[in-house]
């Protein structure tokens, strides 16, 4: 992703460390989070230093490869099976983590040096699958297209490139005129710190709108296109992602506004039937009952917005039935299910 004049990805590895972009600073600090053992990496992803389900994945196997090089030599498969169950225990919602920590954990049955390799190849492939999304997905967006996206599915959620927002930096690319309205995305509000936060980088036209406010810009007709990313989508196309997505497709519906969905095949979880039986992730109410910010000195700090003694309740994704989806943007083109 482009930052300045560097590309930096999301997450890396060099051996046994993990390299991410630390996203809970965004977008008021740019900081590299590193980390050595494999439950400091579990506890990156946990605490959504690392979001957005493909970085999630390569996080993950990354995670994975750290256990195979603390595993010692006479517990070595009890210790990864431990580890396994522990990375995996994360973001229960996210597809592609479980896929990743599969793929290497299989390898490290064979060798070290195999894991290892695995790893790095996860990272890469969601990399390139980013890129092949933008191309694929820049040909549904016509010069003049006002886009509507939910969440943060760019260079931060894919490892390099996007998914959502792949086609979109394509399109701005090659000239075409476009516009971007951005959900804040509450309560983690992703849209406004992160997704705003690359499109303001890379030059894009935006504008952040609250998340109740998508169905309204519809009906007077300045939406032309919806795309979002993916956490897990069902053998039958249903659909898990950021919670407030469900209301916005059936919104585009309504107003004959085309939705499309942009993901890796890693995403495709064909043994889920249907979005019924994907487990939705609930997270802490501070979430909902708290928001950060920099003060006037600069510090970050955490202040309740909500009236004191309510609780609250926080579903992290809900599910979008394939019958509101027009297709699915995939690295192997444009599919529908």
């Amino acid at each position: 992703m482009k930052n300045n004049l560097h590309r930096i990805k999301s997450v890396r590895a060099e051996r046994n460390m993990v390299y991410m972009i630390d996203q809970v600073l965004l977008p008021w600090e740019f900081k590299i989070c590193k980390t050595e053992r494999y439950l400091e990496t579990c506890k990156a992803i946990k605490t959504m230093i690392v979001r957005g389900a493909g970085t999630i994945g390569a996080t993950a196997g990354f995670a994975m490869w750290q256990a195979v090089y603390e595993a010692p030599e006479k517990n070595y498969i009890d210790f990864l099976n431990k580890a396994k169950i522990e990375i995996e225990a994360t973001r229960p919602t996210a597809r592609d983590l479980f896929v990743a920590v599969n793929r290497v954990y299989e390898r490290a049955l064979i060798s070290r040096n195999e894991a290892e390799e695995e790893a790095h190849k996860i990272a890469d492939e969601n990399a390139e699958a980013g890129k092949k999304i933008g191309e694929f997905g820049n040909n549904l967006i016509k010069d003049g297209d006002r886009i509507l996206t939910h969440c943060n599915a760019g260079h931060l959620a894919l490892v390099d490139y996007g998914s959502a927002l792949a086609p979109v930096y394509k399109a701005h690319s090659e000239g075409k005129n476009i516009f971007v309205y951005v959900d804040e995305t509450r309560p983690r509000s992703q849209g406004a710190k992160l997704t705003a936060w690359e499109l303001n980088n890379a030059g894009v036209p935006h504008a952040i709108i609250p998340d109740n406010a998508a169905a309204w810009y519809m009906s007077l007709g300045k939406i032309d296109i919806f795309i979002t990313g993916a956490d897990r989508i069902a053998a039958n196309g249903d659909t898990a992602n950021k919670i407030g997505t469900l209301g916005k497709a059936i919104a585009a519906r309504h107003y004959k506004i085309p939705f499309y969905v942009a993901a890796p095949l890693s995403t495709f979880d064909f043994d889920i039937k249907t979005g019924k039986d994907i487990q939705i992730e609930e997270r802490s109410q501070d979430e909902v009952l708290y928001q950060t910010g920099p003060d006037k000195k600069g510090t970050i700090r955490k202040i309740r917005v909500a009236s004191h003694g309510s609780p609250s309740c926080n579903p992290a994704f809900d599910v979008t039935p394939k019958k509101f989806i027009k297709g699915f943007i995939t690295e192997e083109g444009i599919k529908k299910i």
